[in-house]
């Protein structure tokens, strides 16, 4: 658990997704290594002719090496484990290569800033390691973390997750220096909420005084616990928005689902709505983590 897997490839939005990955590891105490994926769809002779296809797969792969290698250089970090694989799956590969033993993250960089993508979200669905999606899109940002954790809930997979999370988001804390704040959504729905018909103040109040042991064994300072009321996604939005967070850590309970994994409606509402760097921390069975299981 070592080591962070930076994906690399040619036509992504955040150019330097490789210095950002290889400055994180640093500051996380992990051992960087960068995976470069290529994959182009040939027509003319290229198509029609396999000994063409093979040679200009192999330039196209060369050139990613090359690429890489250059960049590592120029950032002081040619002991960097590096590659290139031609692939047209990138998630089932990373997910298949990437697992909780050896690896402590995955890191990517969001292909566009204003949504996910399908490759986004099936790395998200799959991935069995935290997995940071860098955006390149970040305005006005001040050094602050923000972690979504459910309060109310008394699943044990999902305590299991609250403590995977607040985990994940004190390392990224202590590691980048930053101010880490909890955000904690009490749900309301939005009629209820116009009708004025439930004291939200009250409600609030409610909530910090009977989550005061849990907040308090979390040890952040009341002026970083945010519990707020209505829409998990609308609500933290606001608030990471308000706090300019530069990262978000929540977590995503992944299921088996028809067409196979998924996550819940909730996580996918708020993931489509952040503008951060988001890190995605996945479910954790408490069978396969005594140590979680120890704390619930």
């Amino acid at each position: 658990m070592d080591r962070m897997f930076i994906i690399s490839q040619k036509h992504q939005a955040k150019n330097d997704v490789i210095s950002a990955g290889v400055l994180l590891a640093n500051q996380l105490g992990v051992s960087p290594e960068v995976m470069s994926y290529c994959y182009e769809s040939f027509s003319g002779d290229a198509y029609y002719n396999p000994r063409i296809a093979a040679s200009v797969r192999l330039q196209i792969l060369n050139e990613a090496e090359k690429n890489v290698e250059t960049e590592l250089t120029q950032l002081g970090a040619e002991q960097v484990p590096h590659h290139a694989v031609w692939c047209k799956n990138l998630s089932e590969h990373a997910c298949g290569q990437v697992n909780a033993d050896e690896y402590a993250m995955m890191l990517k960089s969001l292909a566009e800033p204003e949504h996910l993508q399908p490759t986004d979200w099936q790395l998200i669905r799959n991935t069995q390691v935290p997995l940071m999606l860098m955006n390149n899109n970040l305005v006005r940002r001040a050094n602050s973390i923000l972690m979504a954790v459910d309060l109310g809930s008394n699943n044990p997979d999902k305590l299991a997750l609250n403590h995977a999370v607040i985990k994940q988001a004190k390392q990224l804390a202590k590691a980048t220096g930053a101010k880490l704040h909890l955000g904690f959504v009490i749900r309301l729905p939005k009629l209820l909420r116009d009708m004025d018909v439930v004291n939200t103040q009250h409600l609030v109040k409610e909530a910090y005084l009977s989550h005061k042991q849990e907040i308090e064994l979390i040890g952040l300072p009341p002026e970083q616990v945010h519990i707020l009321i209505g829409d998990a996604d609308l609500c933290l939005f606001e608030l990471s928005c308000r706090l300019k967070a530069e990262y978000i850590v929540m977590g995503v309970r992944q299921h088996k689902g028809i067409l196979g994994q998924i996550i819940g409606n909730t996580a996918e509402a708020i993931l489509q709505r952040l503008r951060s760097n988001i890190l995605v921390v996945p479910n954790v069975k408490l069978s396969d983590n005594p140590q979680l299981s120890s704390l619930i």
